[in-house]
């Protein structure tokens, strides 16, 4: 089993809280591994949103490559935090070298081009590292965009960010993703721990997708170049969230008509019966199968959990006065924010998604039986 913890805040928060809830629910997880994405960024990060941030993990050797590989392409370091260590290296993280997390200004000669295309230049870069990373077994780089950190180790979550001392000053984030499990159903894979990002687009699952293959050779026929890896059964949630906003235009309501459509007999009651009946075939090979709760998050911020048509696995959102918190257990909940009205607590059902939009008033559930299409 998994854990997950989501926090979304007006005022940015230390990571420390998030896993102090991860912690709470600690009998739910096994301790292989911990994943977290920073979005939103505060501290020294709060005036850099306009440019890549580059998180991973590098031996000495591979940093020197980075350096080389970024300063060809023209990027300069604008700031960087390298995790000085407690020292005390938890059973079974691997002894590394570099823990980074550096903001690059762009190259010179991009000065003129439009946001969006600098935004598109970024995945090839970060796959390009990947892949040296790869073949070299030198560095894993988890994350090269604007506004975004993403840390990963294998190991029990709260010895791993004791020993990364992730309390500092200088790392705040007004939304926060975290996970607790490793990806023990294969070989050990820093890229298999959740949460996943694509382009600004991010999830986390607690859960098992066995409609993984026809949903893996769906998104491959795209030919998009950041549909890849697949070292986790989970990933395609984040590729599928991306297609169905990002390359289709749909919104939330339409990501989870497509991956949990209603039955045949259900839709032809709905007041879009007809669009919804042509996106349910048309991606068929999107839909999911198996136990899961989907917590995740869009470009803008907003922040959402679905789960499957059978709701086999638990999640819970609470909060209020700007910070809500989505979680696994009540339990985790209650280790964040304790002093909510939990009379307000949330439940969402199979049919619902809920939704935290970046203004962070309140919780929206949207249900699969109401209207999808503007008037």
């Amino acid at each position: 089993m998994c854990r997950l913890l989501a926090i979304t805040s007006r005022d940015p928060v230390s990571p420390e809280k998030a896993i102090a809830g991860l912690a709470a629910m600690r009998e739910g997880y096994d301790g292989s591994g911990v994943g977290m994405l920073l979005r939103d960024i505060g501290g020294p990060f709060a005036n850099m949103k306009n440019i890549p941030v580059l998180s991973g993990i590098f031996s000495s050797a591979g940093l020197k490559r980075l350096d080389r590989f970024m300063m060809a392409k023209g990027f300069t370091t604008k700031y960087k935090i390298t995790f000085k260590t407690n020292g005390r290296r938890p059973a079974g993280v691997p002894k590394r070298d570099v823990y980074l997390v550096r903001a690059y200004d762009y190259p010179t000669e991009w000065e003129e081009t439009p946001e969006s295309e600098l935004l598109r230049r970024l995945m090839p870069i970060r796959l390009e590292l990947k892949e040296m990373g790869e073949a070299e077994k030198d560095m894993a780089v988890f994350s090269f965009w604007p506004d975004t950190i993403m840390i990963k180790e294998v190991g029990d979550p709260v010895a791993v960010a004791d020993y990364l001392q992730l309390d500092r000053k200088d790392l705040t984030a007004r939304l926060i993703l975290l996970q607790g499990r490793q990806n023990t159903n294969h070989e050990i894979d820093l890229y298999a721990c959740h949460p996943f990002f694509l382009e600004g687009y991010s999830t986390m699952t607690n859960g098992e997708n066995t409609a993984f293959i026809q949903n893996r050779e769906f998104l491959l026929s795209r030919k998009f170049a950041g549909y890849r890896g697949y070292v986790s059964d989970s990933e395609v949630f984040t590729h599928s969230l991306h297609y169905f906003v990002e390359y289709l235009g749909l919104d939330l309501a339409c990501y989870k008509h497509g991956i949990t459509p209603l039955t045949d007999e259900a839709l032809r009651g709905h007041p879009d019966a007809v669009f919804l009946t042509q996106l349910k075939y048309a991606c068929r090979n999107l839909i999911i199968d198996g136990p899961n709760c989907v917590i995740g998050c869009l470009p803008d911020m907003t922040l959402f959990m679905v789960q499957d048509r059978k709701k086999l696995r638990p999640g819970v959102i609470g909060g209020d006065n700007g910070t809500f918190v989505f979680a696994s257990e009540m339990c985790g909940l209650d280790a964040v924010i304790p002093q909510r009205d939990k009379a307000r607590d949330i439940q969402p059902m199979h049919l619902d998604t809920a939704i935290v939009r970046p203004d962070r008033s309140a919780v929206e559930l949207v249900r699969q039986t109401d209207a999808v299409l503007a008037n």
